[in-house]
């Protein structure tokens, strides 16, 4: 009788085993996929979105609790507490994606010009402004421009539902954000940076350059594809990485400083030469290249320093261009406006601007009627 049993079972969990079979075109009908990849030992589940994409779903990650080990750190302040529970981690829920934003990865050499931009989900007036201005997606001489916002996630509870319904409600209307499930905070800027990359190399690869920036610049787009198109022998497969070049510098020791780094995070003295977070510009081989690097270089919080020492470690330099005011124009007279147009005409980037004065700038300095001297063009 137990035989008899025992072959029952097994011929029942064979017929299972073909009918999960004969019925898998039946199950992909319904649009139920499940595809799972193992990377360093986590587990990636790939969920159907709203525009039957795919939303890549890592587990949330575990605080290392061995990090109140560090000696010292119970005076460390808070953020910095956290960010050392956390450091280990690379991967996070995605919430929102973009997956054919560049056309695929064949057609993702299309796009010259991709903007990426650091927003916070509170800052639904900065998007809405740039997506009119400087960021708006577009053909300009024979090349195009598109346009992404990044985020994390912030506050708890009915906010932070509010707040990601609201990016949920833009991203149907505009498709344009990238969205994780980590806290939107100053030390979590790196994190950041290296989700957009990883997206990058899946999903827009062939892209030959890129705008790296916040959401509170001045960028003049015109001008910025007019250089990169005057670049010789680089259409993006070649080293670029320039801005306002930040060197011989270290880490900041005083605690009340936001970018107070202490040693507990990193025990060097100095910084690698590096390129003001404000905004930059590099090319998509050098992005590529950044997010190769930082699979092996330890998570440091302040994103702008993070990308000098993954450009060090390939053997890379940032560079200078004069065009870009990471510490905003430096006006000659006290009686002249700050913002006269003809000031911001020639130049690639200014921070920081408020909404209203950016929307401003931005229509005054693409005014045909604009007429300007050329001692305001050298500024």
């Amino acid at each position: 009788m137990r035989k008899i049993r025992a072959r029952t079972l097994l011929l029942v969990g064979a017929l299972g085993l073909l009918v999960l079979h004969l019925c898998k075109d039946c199950i992909d009908h319904k649009n139920i996929h499940l595809n799972i990849d193992v990377k360093e030992e986590n587990i990636q589940v790939r969920q159907p979105s709203t525009k039957n994409s795919y939303v890549y779903s890592w587990p949330k990650c575990q605080r290392n609790t061995s990090a109140a080990n560090v000696t010292g750190f119970s005076s460390l302040p808070g953020d910095i507490k956290n960010f050392l529970y956390y450091r280990h981690c690379r991967h996070f829920p995605m919430l929102l994606d973009l997956p054919d934003k560049c056309g695929g990865v064949d057609k993702s050499a299309e796009v010259f010009l991709l903007l990426v931009i650091k927003s916070s989900p509170v800052n639904y007036d900065r998007r809405e402004v740039l997506r009119k201005t400087w960021a708006k997606e577009r053909l300009h001489n024979g090349v195009w421009i598109r346009r992404i916002f990044i985020s994390g996630t912030m506050d708890t509870g009915f906010e932070k539902e509010r707040l990601n319904k609201l990016l949920e409600l833009e991203q149907r209307e505009y498709n344009d954000i990238l969205q994780w499930d980590f806290d939107e905070r100053f030390y979590n800027l790196t994190m950041k940076q290296i989700l957009f990359l990883e997206w990058m190399e899946r999903n827009c690869p062939n892209a030959r350059f890129l705008l790296n920036g916040d959401d509170d610049v001045f960028a003049n787009t015109n001008n910025m594809v007019v250089y990169l198109q005057s670049l010789k022998d680089n259409d993006g497969g070649k080293h670029l990485f320039t801005g306002h070049l930040i060197y011989n510098v270290g880490p900041i020791r005083m605690s009340g400083s936001k970018y107070f780094i202490p040693v507990q995070v990193q025990e060097s003295d100095s910084y690698p030469p590096y390129c003001s977070g404000g905004g930059f510009l590099l090319s998509g081989y050098t992005a590529l290249v950044i997010y190769n690097m930082s699979q092996s270089i330890t998570i440091l919080p302040i994103d702008d320093v993070y990308m000098g020492m993954c450009l060090a470690k390939a053997g890379l330099s940032p560079s200078s261009h004069m065009g870009v005011k990471a510490t905003g124009l430096h006006i000659p007279s006290s009686t002249l406006d700050v913002y006269d147009p003809c000031y911001y005409k020639e130049v690639l980037l200014v921070h920081r601007f408020l909404p209203a004065h950016l929307y401003l700038m931005w229509h005054r300095i693409n005014d045909p009627n604009l007429k300007c001297g050329p001692s305001k063009k050298k500024l």
